[in-house]
């Protein structure tokens, strides 16, 4: 079997990165061990559940030059946007973890309102240390999240309908995280609970379609966020298919226009980031079902199996 340090430096490779195990990568592989060693600490759910406004729309990789504030993908005739807060800005990077677990919450408490104890719980369901950094940025992130507004519509309705008939939702209603309340008595401990509740476009969406991913795929993969779009992205495209299907790399529904990557100039270019999340993928999803076609202009998908019986390699 394939040690996890050999697997850690092939997928550092495969992401672009340099071969070396940095400490931050080294800080990743001792949380990736316990998952090898089949820890007894490991009990929770092993399935995460994301929805599909976040797999038609990735959001951006990176931080967004300074003042933008609109993101936008396209899926076929539908035009999606992210319009981030003034103050915030644009989700981006390792917020994606955000709305990943409130749909998990959701799901797992039967609740459009979600209840945790801290910051600490989010961290630890994906592996990160809960010190002060990390909190901060989670923290930075819910506010970038709270703060956007997605936009869905059609060229078509815009050009020749008579009534532009579109859809508005913000993710979230109300957020209430790490509140300190003075008034508050030490037997009123359930009302320093923090919540998130979450608008009901969004919970009716998280209702009628949660779509499981593997957690601990998310967690090897949360410092990646390009192949982790794409590996949820391609959980969703697959499961359930029965026969093979073509997936086209280019064009308005073309994968380069649905996810968080920015615009590539040459598409050689996009090819070989597609091909190097396939490798990365492969290495924890040794079943992914997918290979880039012979003329490079579509990915080939074959029928896959359940998410539950996912599983790494290591």
């Amino acid at each position: 079997m394939e040690s996890a340090c050999s697997i850690l430096k092939k997928l550092s490779s495969e992401l672009g990165d340099v071969a070396e195990i940095s400490p931050q990568k080294q800080r990743r592989l001792d949380q990736v061990e316990p998952v090898r060693a089949g820890s007894a600490q490991q009990k929770s759910d092993p399935l995460l559940f994301t929805s599909r406004p976040f797999l038609l729309c990735g959001l951006p990789l990176k931080r967004t030059p300074g003042g933008t504030l609109l993101h936008k993908r396209r899926n076929g005739a539908f035009i999606l946007q992210v319009c981030g807060h003034p103050k915030y800005g644009l989700p981006f990077g390792q917020d994606r973890l955000i709305p990943l677990w409130v749909a998990t919450k959701a799901v797992r408490q039967k609740s459009r309102e979600i209840t945790f104890s801290s910051g600490a719980e989010i961290l630890n369901e994906f592996g990160l240390p809960p010190d002060g950094p990390h909190y901060r940025r989670l923290i930075a992130g819910f506010k970038r999240i709270f703060g956007s507004t997605i936009f869905f519509g059609t060229d078509e309705m815009l050009e020749t309908a008579d009534v532009w008939d579109c859809s508005r939702f913000c993710f979230f209603e109300r957020v209430r995280l790490w509140t300190k309340d003075p008034t508050l008595r030490p037997q009123d401990a359930t009302l320093r609970q923090n919540s998130v509740v979450l608008s009901e476009a969004f919970w009716a969406e998280v209702q009628a379609h949660p779509i499981p991913v593997n957690r601990e795929i998310v967690r090897a993969l949360l410092h990646a966020p390009g192949a982790l779009d794409f590996y949820m992205w391609l959980s969703w495209r697959t499961y359930g298919v029965n026969r093979p299907v073509r997936i086209p790399l280019f064009g308005e529904r073309g994968l380069a226009a649905q996810l968080g990557t920015g615009e590539y100039l040459r598409e050689r270019d996009f090819r070989r980031t597609v091909a190097r999340w396939i490798a990365a993928v492969r290495n924890l999803w040794p079943e992914c079902p997918v290979e880039i076609s012979p003329d490079g202009t579509y990915l080939l998908s074959r029928p896959t199996s359940a998410f539950h019986q996912q599983r790494l390699a290591f």
